[in-house]
């Protein structure tokens, strides 16, 4: 997987289209939050159009972090600032402590190996944000895992957004609060489980935050 790096300010329509010129004929990821973003809608319109995968979190990749030491639930509204505070407080580990203060975010060193081994309860749960969510009828095991199919018509913006396992008729802004980075993981293998078809070869991705 090669990570693209990302430029501050970038909207989720851009990084899209960042993603889609320099992945090619490779597997794309497109990594963006919900935050105060208006043209998410645009972006999943965009993403679906050129087959770009989409990991959206909301309301932002703060509670990707999180899930990585305990659950978490209830509506946020595009604010992640009770996520960072329980981050910051998460148990079993104080390399947190102080993320985001400063605007500080980096996931390297203390941060990364406190992470290390917890991707499968991340991804437990996250899977688990699918099943419970407030719209109704989304599932996991719904979910698209491996590679896609470069070669095959787009889908509509609704079904391909569908491919985390939430309902077509689930808009992606009422998701909250949801993230989809369970679903890069899982189809990279980085979580111990097998993908549906194997993981993609090459895949390029982008992302908002720093990773």
């Amino acid at each position: 997987m090669q990570l693209v790096p990302r430029r501050d300010g970038r909207t989720p329509s851009g990084i899209v289209e960042a993603v889609r010129k320099v992945a090619g004929e490779d597997e794309a990821w497109a990594l963006f939050d919900r935050d105060r973003w208006n043209d998410i809608p645009q972006a999943v319109k965009a993403a679906a159009a050129s087959k770009v995968e989409l990991a959206f979190s909301h309301p932002s990749f703060d509670l990707w972090l999180l899930l990585h030491f305990q659950m978490f639930g209830g509506a946020q509204s595009g604010n992640g600032k009770i996520v960072v505070g329980k981050l910051r407080q998460a148990r079993g580990t104080d390399a947190f402590k102080d993320y985001g203060k400063k605007g500080e975010k980096s996931t390297k060193g203390a941060r990364r190996d406190a992470l290390k081994g917890r991707e499968g309860k991340a991804v437990m749960h996250a899977r688990s944000l699918v099943t419970s969510c407030p719209q109704g009828f989304c599932a996991p095991d719904r979910a698209k895992i491996g590679p896609v199919d470069l070669k095959t018509e787009p889908e509509p913006p609704q079904e391909w957004a569908a491919r985390s396992g939430h309902a077509p008729e689930c808009q992606v802004l009422q998701r909250d609060p949801s993230t989809d980075m369970w679903r890069l993981l899982v189809t990279l293998g980085i979580d111990g489980r097998k993908p549906g078809k194997g993981a993609p070869a090459e895949t390029e991705a982008i992302s908002s935050t720093s990773v």
